[in-house]
């Protein structure tokens, strides 16, 4: 570890997808940068409890269902069958691996890394205090807080009972389980009952709210209502917590409207809190909400301007690749206002698509047809379902469909909304058209690109075909 200054530029606190993305694009622009993580190993929650050990887990149980479900191999009798404590051993590596490469970054451009639990003594200094007991202190003219956040827990609910999960320690299931019940209907607890799905775990999926991933476009939600109860998930809108018993073979999730719901399990998924707690922040005049949330304005500054909060400790839309950009953009802002020439520093995009790694997934970006229709824009719609795309019957996956949602008189690319195999990957063709000025950002780039055949990307020109159609 290079040896400590006595005074950095940007001192960032953690080191997941928002502290990493800060401390870089500082760095890179040559100031001086020192990192505090309470972890031994860099990644943050992302990469430790979060979406790297989640989704490897997804593409484990993806690819035994894929074994069960292909015809071929039921012919001659071949199927697979894992339980989720061995399926854990390829997110094992993987952790491993993305550890590993992350930890170059800081070594490769000489950024020291503090261990030890952050605490604000003066608005420019921190003391990280390790597990025995040493200290360290560091001093930033500017400071990045980029601590993450952790499932919340309803002090009434005893999550150290066996029966009892989290979003992170579900990770860690070893029973063999047969039923599950899922609070929380929001993106980890969607993407969870996929998963358990996946596994023939029978799963009840329990909604505070109306409808599904609200905030989506209407008609990929009811896509994907239809996919999960088609697949046998049972999914209760309107429902509220009462109370949770906890058994020796299970939990019964006892809700207001008086119904009692005893599975194997109980997933508790609804909400995250900041990781705040012994921050000090109390200190220095910056005030969490009562998630333990930092508000901060457009710039990514808290009340105090020289002190920024990035990524999931900021609230949603808490996800990594949009923490990574808020780093990155946090790191400029500091560059163009503390800095002399650092002002045409290009600022990255705050425009973060959203991606949903439900089976299938979900990606978005853009306006929905609601949040159109509400401010009176004249858009049209262009869909093209898989079923028809012949990559998509190729390979089998042809559930799913492209939306585009575009201004009638312009054509220019309002929203994207995507759902079925790949849609994560999918959404960033468009996005890099809707990301062009006017008038670059045209549905008739769509239509006038050769796509190579057969791909998923195909998909793209068949929607804008069947949008422009609509016009006449």
């Amino acid at each position: 570890m290079p040896e400590l200054a006595s005074e950095y530029d940007v001192v960032v606190i953690g080191t997941g997808p928002g502290g990493e993305g800060a401390a870089m694009q500082a760095v890179k622009h040559g100031r001086s940068v020192a990192v505090i993580d309470r972890d031994s190993a860099v990644g943050g929650n992302c990469t430790h409890r979060g979406t790297i050990p989640s989704k490897s887990l997804r593409h484990s149980i993806f690819q035994m269902s894929e074994v069960n479900n292909n015809v071929l191999f039921r012919e001659h009798g071949i199927t697979a069958h894992f339980q989720i404590a061995e399926l854990r051993r390829r997110a094992k590596s993987v952790i491993e691996q993305q550890v590993k490469m992350r930890t170059t970054f800081y070594d490769r451009n000489d950024i020291p890394i503090v261990h030890g639990d952050a605490k604000f003594l003066d608005p420019h200094t921190i003391e990280a205090v390790e597990a025995d007991g040493s200290r360290c202190v560091v001093h930033g003219k500017s400071i990045v807080i980029a601590t993450g956040a952790r499932p919340y827990h309803p002090p009434e609910l005893d999550f150290k009972h066996p029966r009892i999960f989290d979003s992170d320690t579900i990770l860690h299931l070893n029973q063999n389980v047969k039923s599950i019940t899922i609070y929380g209907a929001g993106i980890i607890g969607c993407e969870y009952a996929s998963m358990f799905r996946n596994l023939e775990i029978k799963v009840n999926l329990v909604n505070t709210r109306d409808r599904l991933l609200d905030f989506l476009d209407e008609e990929i939600v009811d896509a994907l209502s239809y996919h999960l109860r088609e697949r046998g998930v049972i999914i209760r809108h309107r429902e509220e917590y009462d109370r949770v018993e906890a058994c020796d073979d299970g939990a019964i999730l006892h809700l207001k409207s008086g119904k009692q719901l005893k599975t194997d399990v109980l997933l508790w998924a609804i909400g995250r809190s900041g990781n705040t707690d012994g921050l000090g922040l109390e200190a220095i005049g910056v005030q969490p909400d009562n998630r333990g949330n930092i508000p901060v304005n457009q710039h990514m500054q808290s009340i105090v301007p020289h002190i920024y909060a990035v990524g999931d400790v900021i609230g949603p839309p808490a996800l990594a690749s949009a923490a990574y950009n808020q780093g990155r953009y946090a790191s400029t802002h500091i560059l163009a206002s503390l800095f002399q020439g650092e002002e045409n520093t290009p600022t990255p995009s705050l425009d973060i698509p959203t991606g949903i790694y439900t089976s299938p997934e979900i990606s978005s970006l853009g306006k929905t047809e609601r949040e159109l229709t509400e401010v009176k824009v004249p858009y049209e719609v262009g869909h093209a379902h898989f079923k028809s795309i012949a990559r998509a019957q190729i390979t089998g996956q042809t559930t799913g469909m492209l939306k585009l949602l575009f201004h009638r008189e312009t054509l220019e690319i309002l929203g994207i909304h995507c759902f079925g195999a790949n849609a994560s990957e999918i959404i960033h063709i468009g996005q890099a058209i809707m990301s062009q000025p006017k008038p670059h950002n045209s549905l008739m780039y769509f239509i006038n690109t050769t796509f190579n055949y057969p791909t998923m990307a195909e998909a793209y020109r068949v929607a804008a075909l069947n949008g422009y159609n609509r016009l006449f």
